[in-house]
């Protein structure tokens, strides 16, 4: 039991309103019509001031006062309450349904009881003739059945609520949350359909609440737009995430470039259901990375006109100093193998990328005649620029040497390159082994065994090991990753 306050909050949240009329709820009081033999039969639903008749077989009324229900009792009891003979009982004897036009003179009802306790009325059998014999035992057990699915449906509709309430609440939360989001967002239905848009992107396009028809394409810079709908549709054909860069139109007209992206909502079975994202203003941090790149293209031409400049000087040096040629041809090897490198980690409008395998191919490009002298091998990995010139600088030297002294000066001599930097190690290992050159000894170590040696220690803060073997030198470099990606 609980008091009327308690029971009136209860009895709402099953949706009286929209039961009313109920298709399972009406087959049961037609059924139970049939069953008892009898003119009406109703599902009653007891409110503070009235009793209402959510489904009805017999009966035109789709509610009474209270005062005059029977239901009103029969709630209140834990079991059936069956009046034989109305008139006969002192508790019904004057009321309006047993005196008036109804001539109520039987019924049998069954109390309706929340999972609370919290009493909600009656299902009732009612006839306009007096039954002395009542019910037998089977007849009140299969009311109590018919009374039991009443429940189950009244329970089924509450949950059904109370399910919608909860997505309305989240629904409300998320529409908050975004309204507040300095970034524009939206969600679309299964077929990429926009349905919901943010109070952003309201104010950043101009366009009037409710603007749907032909979603955020038709604001999408007329360049951009067929790339734009060309990955949306692809996202949508597979499921997967969506992202991309494109102008949108503000309200003042002018167009600023938008990150926009987009995640699927999927369903147990892996089928999109929804799609939900965001679209981010990046114009400001676009223009200046396209100003920062402008002036790294500016910079990297001066930078390769220096080198080429020096070189030149050096040639030019060499010309008047006849017992320096060697050593000139070997620096000018040097600085164009860092012009190399520099073209390399600083890739321009299609150039290879900034990766450890692609700077040691191009390196070696002049040594490999076509890939059989040099063979690189193992993982790769990302470099950053202040790696690449020391590593340059590395394998310059090597590669010099082996082509003065080492395999590379023998017609069959071969050179393996071998990198493990395999993902999550702190530590870059790189192998170097020459074979079918010349037998190799240790000797004086000159400029470029120091330069070597300082790259790898000094820069880098890695380690070298050198092995003169009688197959050829063996050349072990280590090296924290982290020095390699920076």
């Amino acid at each position: 039991m609980c008091g009327e306050g308690q029971r009136a909050a209860v009895m709402a949240s099953y949706g009286i309103d929209v039961l009313t009329g109920d298709s399972e709820l009406t087959e049961i009081v037609r059924f139970a019509a049939k069953l008892f033999n009898a003119p009406i039969a109703l599902v009653s639903l007891v409110e503070q001031e009235r009793q209402r008749f959510v489904a009805r077989e017999g009966l035109e009324e789709t509610e009474t006062p209270r005062d005059v229900s029977f239901c009103a009792h029969t709630m209140l009891q834990a079991e059936p309450m069956i009046i034989t003979d109305a008139p006969a009982d002192p508790r019904f004897a004057d009321n309006a349904l047993v005196t008036g036009p109804m001539h109520l003179r039987f019924y049998a009802g069954v109390p309706l009881v929340s999972e609370e306790g919290a009493p909600l009325g009656a299902l009732c059998v009612i006839d306009r003739v007096a039954r002395p014999g009542g019910l037998s035992d089977l007849q009140i057990e299969g009311m109590q059945v018919l009374a039991a699915a009443v429940m189950r449906r009244l329970s089924a509709r509450r949950s059904n609520l109370e399910s919608l309430r909860q997505l309305q609440i989240s629904e409300e939360r998320f529409r908050l949350l975004a309204d507040s989001m300095p970034d524009i967002a939206f969600t679309c239905t299964a077929d990429g359909q926009f349905d919901y848009y943010n109070r952003r992107f309201y104010e950043y396009t101009g366009v009037e609440p409710g603007f749907h028809e032909g979603g955020v394409g038709t604001l999408v810079h007329e360049s951009d737009r067929e790339s734009a709908v060309r990955q949306w549709e692809r996202a949508q054909e597979i499921g997967e995430p969506y992202q991309h860069e494109h102008r949108l139109r503000r309200a003042d007209g002018e167009y600023r470039w938008m990150l926009v992206r987009a995640l699927p909502l999927k369903d147990a079975g892996g089928n999109v259901v929804r799609w939900s994202g965001t679209i981010t203003d990046i114009d400001d941090s676009r223009r200046l990375s396209d100003n920062r790149d402008l002036l790294a293209r500016e910079l990297s031409h001066r930078i390769k006109n220096i080198f080429a400049v020096v070189a030149g000087l050096v040639s030019i040096r060499a010309r008047r100093h006849p017992e320096a040629t060697a050593f000139a041809e070997d620096l000018i090897a040097a600085i164009r193998t860092l012009g190399r490198a520099h073209d390399f980690v600083r890739p321009i409008e299609g150039a290879k990328g900034d990766s450890l395998t692609g700077l040691l191919n191009e390196l070696m490009a002049p040594y490999a005649d076509e890939g059989v002298r040099v063979a690189i091998a193992g993982d790769d990995c990302a470099i950053g620029h202040r790696a690449a010139t020391p590593l340059a600088l590395v394998f310059h030297e090597l590669a010099t040497n082996s082509a003065k002294y080492g395999s590379l000066s023998a017609p069959e001599g071969r050179i393996s390159i071998h990198v493990d930097c395999s993902e999550g190690s702190e530590t870059t290992r790189i192998a170097w082994r020459e074979s079918g050159g010349p037998e190799t000894r240790a000797g004086n170590e000159g400029f470029g065994s120091r330069l070597v040696q300082m790259a790898i220690e000094g820069q880098l803060n890695g380690s070298m090991e050198r092995r003169f073997e009688p197959a050829g030198l063996e050349v072990d470099l280590t090296i924290p990753t982290a020095s390699i990606h920076a």
